[in-house]
């Protein structure tokens, strides 16, 4: 399909999903390890990049391809790289791009895991790194070194709810020769396309907005130019991280209701925002839609929707914290995000633990902090939830 002068939703649904030789509506899954050759030549010109046909599954296969080309058609990228998880897709384009005396910038606040594998694991070979609070475009410049290579941005940020000018990014990245990546997992390609704003490379956890249900784990990289593309994808073949057909399938099912399932979820969040600020018992609230989050102009430059992401924060604190989500009905009291049902997570007992606390609270995650993702629920449900254990505090 020719998808360029499509619109998203029309994208979201064909592109990538041609129909096969018997005129399946549904990409086929391709369950197998392996596959055959016609004669000696073809296999010949396969190993050898003359013939673009299959060889093993963990090197390319035709349900995982339709899923690369969608997300890439959304992301208006070049090509996609499918993975058997978010961090499958974090560690290829860490081990691609950095090497043994390279440098790395990065949001403080980024997704822990992504941070924590840079400080405890890539600096034991000679990798360095600057995390600093990217919502200020000078501390960037100030953590610029000789041998940086790497810009490594997530907007928002997770789970402060902090956003980065990606323009900005952009021109620093250009004018000291650093890759751009962009984690757009809390947008999503339907919210925010950084490759149009001029990023390198876009990573995505593709079990979160993507697939929407809760029922898979999986990452995908979008590169915007071929170069870095091959540069990325052997890297994640060698690595052995590829993305399972099954996996992909479902991926492929779940990214068709994408807008739809944002659409809702958005207008919900807006709404439990507006409703969170007014309640006594909440300190604070993080949402960049709502006029009190000061950086609702960016969110509204290179964004196209805010999201249904709500961070706030407790009168009361950690334990305040502790006996709401204990008392949410509704809500499930899980990590991950992005799915059609509700959840609720306190990340710096759980997704962010792993950092030292004085980094944690650094970054801006202080033990009071409450992450909600907001799901397709009936937001009047949401709110009596919220409401009911608010009130047990």
């Amino acid at each position: 399909m020719d998808d360029k002068n499509h619109g998203f939703s029309t994208k979201m649904v064909h592109a990538g999903g041609e129909p096969d030789e018997f005129g399946s509506a549904v990409v086929p899954i391709y369950q197998t390890s392996t596959f055959a050759f016609r004669n000696a030549k073809e296999g010949a010109d396969r190993f050898a990049g003359k013939d673009e046909g299959y060889i093993y599954t963990r090197i390319g296969n035709p349900t995982i391809k339709a899923l690369e080309d969608n997300i890439a058609a959304l992301e208006n990228g070049y090509g996609g790289i499918a993975t058997s998880s978010g961090m499958g897709a974090i560690n290829s384009v860490y081990m691609a791009l950095l090497h043994q005396g390279a440098h790395i910038i990065s949001t403080a606040s980024v997704y822990g895991p992504s941070r924590v594998i840079i400080e405890k694991h890539f600096s034991r070979f000679g990798v360095e790194y600057t995390y600093v609070d990217t919502s200020d475009v000078n501390n960037i410049i100030s953590a610029i070194q000789p041998n940086s290579t790497l810009l490594y941005i997530e907007t928002p940020s997770n789970p402060t709810m902090q956003l980065t000018d990606l323009r900005a990014c952009v021109k620093i990245a250009k004018e000291h020769n650093l890759v751009l990546v962009v984690d757009n997992t809390f947008s999503s390609p339907y919210l925010q396309n950084p490759l149009d704003l001029g990023a390198d490379i876009v990573v995505h956890s593709v079990t979160k907005f993507i697939n929407g249900h809760a029922d898979i784990v999986g990452g995908i990289i979008v590169t915007k130019t071929k170069e870095l593309f091959n540069k990325v994808r052997p890297m994640m073949v060698s690595l052995g991280c590829n993305m399972d057909p099954h996996q992909a399938y479902l991926v492929m099912r779940g990214v068709k209701t994408l807008s739809i399932r944002i659409d809702r979820a958005q207008e919900s969040a807006g709404i439990i925002a507006e409703w969170l600020e007014k309640h006594p018992k909440v300190e604070w609230v993080k949402y960049p839609g709502l006029k009190s989050h000061p950086q609702r102009d960016l969110a509204l430059k290179q964004m196209k929707g805010f999201g249904s992401m709500i961070s706030f924060g407790l009168k009361g604190g950690l334990k305040a914290g502790e006996k709401l989500m204990n008392n949410m009905r509704l809500a499930l009291l899980a990590v991950s995000l992005g799915g059609v049902e509700t959840l609720i997570q306190h990340p710096a007992s759980m997704t962010h633990s792993s950092l030292p606390r004085d980094e944690r609270i650094k970054a801006g995650i202080d033990d009071g902090l409450v992450r909600y993702s907001v799901g397709i629920e009936n937001v009047e449900d949401l709110i009596n939830d919220l409401d009911q254990a608010l009130n047990k505090i």
